[in-house]
Formats: structure tokens, C-alpha cells, sequence
């Protein structure tokens, strides 16, 4: 089968015959075949055993006919390198054993020797290069999302202790953001020497920042990874999560390909704030895939409509699949969503 480069074209603002999609947490719990692998497997497990993490990265491939795979991998991956220890509990998400809450525990973290503490990952991504016919897309958790973990010590609703650092002691956290920030930057660069073809930086829970507070505390280091990484010859990507539409105008410098949207900000609204800098993805509310077949189209259809007026659209969702999603459900609108968008930009091949 050719090599289907879509995804690719889209992030560079290149015309396509037709609109590229993928789905964030698109290799997870709604396949009952992961979950089948899951009841002998813990996350971290199959991360280790690049042969296993490969299929799981194909499975939504094979079943739903996306045009990019993503890297089965977590965003906590990368930090036990540096001198983090933790664990992903179950219904609870990252706990951190040893969280930082000072200068000296800041001090003590070391660099990412990704070669040495990382192979396995490294391992994954070049068996993926030999596998798939569609792009590759690695990622690395951005400075804040990681910080938001490291410093409560497990997933929080208040970012409490996160604030209180980031503003009672600004040094502290300045250093704490740069060493993750070059963390996430070495371990993408080793992701591309490896084989990935595109990259995407997570910041999953910056949202909860006002644009201020972004701006001084945060975007810099986020600059500073897009900066570290700016030779490579391959798309990056940066999804700032969930409720940041309020963040998009900052992001005008950043040196970044696409940037994608959650469900809250439309997409033509997206571009305005971000200056048509950027491709964009997104951002269909994952939860519409709970509605009818006719209901989940429609919501489609108009996302379609608004993303096919500029090139540079790649259609995704605005946050990661839930565990009860309808893998039928989702390939169904992937195949809509190829048959919708080919109509529209090849008109000349309809009957």
C-alpha cells in the first residue's frame, strides 16, 4: 500500500484530496482487544515491551483507518529519567513517591539520559518506521502538565500547590519549567532520530492558567522546547488542552506547525487568535460520539465545512476518547469524514 502522507501535507498547510484525521487516545480503552491486553498488562508494562507497544500503536490503524498513528506511550514516561518516581494507579492517574516542593528537590533532578533509561520507546518508534504506511506522531508532555503531577504528587482539581509554588516562588519554579522544558526537548529529538515523523507537545492542563500567568510563567519554556527542536524537518505540533482558548493570542511567536483546539473555541475563531500562523486540529467534543449516527455526522459536517475553508486542517477531537466510546462509532465517522471531505475538495471526480 502507497504511503499516505495526508496528515503530513495538512500540518504544512499543503492541499489535500481530502481531510486527514486522527484521534487523540485514539489506541486505548474503548478497544476491547487493548482491554483484553490491559487485564494482563499494566500502561507502564506494555510501554516497556516495544514489540507490544507497536501493535497497540496499530491497532486503531488497522480497525478505524486514521491517516497518523500516535506513539502508545505516556506523558510520565520521560520523567523517571531525570530522578522522578512514580506510578500510574488505576481510576487514579500519576502518584508521585518523592514530589518536589523546593529549591533542593528542583536541584536534584538530573538530565534525561533517554538512550540509556528510554531505549524500549526508541525501540517502539523504529519498529512503527518499518510497520506503518501512515505518519508516526510522538510526543512529550509539556512543562506545566508535567509540573502540575510532580508537584502535587498525583492529578489534582485545584493546582494548589502548583500555584503556590509558581507564585510565591518564582526561581524555584523557573528552574524546575527549564529542566523539564529540555527534558521534552532531548527526548523528542531522540523520538525523530528514531523515526517520528511528526511530534506533539501535550499541555494538557495549562488551560487552567489565566493568559498573564501564561505568559510569564509558562510560555517561555514552551518557546524554549519549539526553539530546541526548530531543525528538525518534521511537523510539531501544540495541543494547549483543555479551556485555553483564552491562551491562543500568546501563541503567535511560537515556532510550532499546527496548534490544536478543544471543542470550546471554533475553529475559524482559532485561526483568528493564533493570526492564521498555524494548521489546526480539532475539535470535536468527544462526547457528541455518545449521540445517533445522524447526530455524530452532522456535528462533522460543520466542523468540516469551517476547517475546509483554509488548508491546513486536520480533524481530531478536542480532548482524548473516553473509555466508552463506540469503536464502531468512530469508524464510521472516520470514513465519513474521508468520503465528506473528498467531495468537497475534488469535486471534479464526482459522477
Amino acid at each position: 500500500m502507497a504511503y499516505n502522507d495526508r496528515f503530513i501535507r495538512a500540518c504544512r498547510k499543503q492541499p489535500v484530496d481530502r481531510v486527514p484525521v486522527w484521534y487523540m487516545r485514539q489506541a486505548g480503552r474503548y478497544d476491547p482487544d487493548y482491554r483484553k491486553i490491559k487485564e494482563k498488562y499494566s500502561l507502564l508494562e506494555i510501554c516497556r515491551q516495544p514489540e507490544l507497544a507497536a501493535e497497540v500503536t496499530l491497532m486503531p490503524v488497522r480497525k478505524l483507518g486514521v491517516d497518523a498513528a500516535i506513539l502508545y506511550s505516556d506523558i510520565m514516561n520521560p520523567v523517571a529519567s531525570i530522578g522522578i518516581d512514580f506510578d500510574i494507579v488505576k481510576n487514579v492517574g500519576p502518584v508521585i513517591h518523592n514530589p518536589v516542593a523546593s529549591a533542593s528537590d528542583v536541584e536534584r533532578l538530573k538530565p534525561i539520559d533517554v538512550e540509556k533509561d528510554l531505549s524500549h520507546v526508541l525501540e517502539t518508534i523504529r519498529i512503527l518506521g518499518r510497520e506503518l504506511d501512515v505518519p508516526l506522531i510522538t510526543f512529550a508532555g509539556a512543562p506545566f502538565t508535567l509540573a502540575s503531577y510532580i508537584v502535587e504528587g498525583k492529578p489534582t482539581r485545584s493546582y494548589r500547590l502548583t500555584k503556590a509554588l509558581m507564585y510565591g516562588e518564582p526561581a524555584v519554579w523557573h528552574q524546575l519549567m527549564g529542566k523539564l522544558a529540555d527534558m521534552a526537548a532531548a527526548y523528542l529529538r531522540a523520538h525523530y532520530v528514531a523515526g517520528a515523523k511528526a511530534v506533539q507537545l501535550f499541555d494538557s492542563w495549562v488551560g487552567t492558567l489565566a493568559p498573564h500567568d501564561f505568559r510569564e510563567f509558562v510560555l517561555p519554556h514552551v518557546k524554549s522546547i519549539f526553539d530546541q527542536i526548530d531543525d528538525l524537518p518534521i511537523p510539531k505540533i501544540y495541543f494547549p488542552g483543555v479551556s485555553s482558548g483564552e491562551l491562543l493570542s500568546s501563541l503567535t511567536d511560537l515556532r510550532a506547525d499546527v496548534v490544536g483546539l478543544d471543542w470550546r473555541v471554533p475553529l475559524t475563531e482559532g485561526r483568528l487568535r493564533t493570526d492564521g500562523r498555524f494548521a489546526i486540529q480539532g475539535n470535536l467534543d468527544p462526547y457528541v460520539l455518545t449521540a445517533p449516527d445522524s447526530v455524530i455526522r452532522e456535528h462533522a459536517k460543520r466542523l468540516l465545512d469551517e476547517g475546509m475553508r483554509q488548508d491546513g486542517f486536520i480533524f481530531n477531537l478536542g480532548h482524548g476518547l473516553f473509555p466508552e466510546a463506540s469503536l464502531d462509532k468512530l469508524r464510521d465517522l472516520t470514513a465519513f469524514i474521508h468520503e465528506y471531505s473528498s467531495e468537497k475538495l475534488r469535486p471534479e471526480v464526482k459522477s
